[in-house]
């Protein structure tokens, strides 16, 4: 039997944590809370328009970033942070071919980045990252399911 905790609108058990987000505000939020946790990479699943940018905006939000858009065509975008780290974007959703992807592999292994990845190809990936799969509920809604598992 799964133990789950409800608290504040989300739901917890021993994988991860799930959020029924109301809004795209609420979405952001998640995104806050989310970079409070510290993780360095990260890695977004689900399908167009469930949300993903919008809750990598919040996170970014939180790490003092605004106005950032989604690196569709461009694969990447990278921001200076205060304490000598990056914080850099990836999406991966145009890639063709698993080697367009190979140059992000030392990016991301580079602990002095945080690391939010829309698309993932998980031969770059290190063993550790925070997953986190967008399903779309209504217009509105989305359902978040973050695993800090590996």
């Amino acid at each position: 039997m799964l133990f789950y905790i409800i608290y504040n609108g989300y739901m917890q058990d021993q994988k991860g944590i799930e959020y029924i987000s109301k809004n795209i505000e609420e979405t952001k939020e998640i995104g806050r809370r989310l970079a409070k946790s510290h993780h360095r990479v990260l890695v977004f699943e689900g399908e167009l328009g469930a949300g993903k940018t919008s809750l990598i905006q919040g996170f970014a939000e939180e790490l003092g970033i605004s106005n950032i858009t989604s690196p569709t065509f461009i694969l990447m975008n990278k921001y200076p942070l205060k304490n000598k780290k990056n914080f850099c974007h990836f999406d991966f959703y145009r890639i063709k071919d698993k080697k367009e992807a190979l140059f992000a592999k030392e990016i991301i292994l580079d602990k002095n980045n945080i690391i939010c990845i829309e698309w993932p190809i998980k031969e770059i990936l290190p063993e550790e990252v925070v997953r986190i799969k967008m399903e779309v509920i209504d217009e509105e809604k989305r359902k978040i399911t973050i695993n800090y598992g590996k």
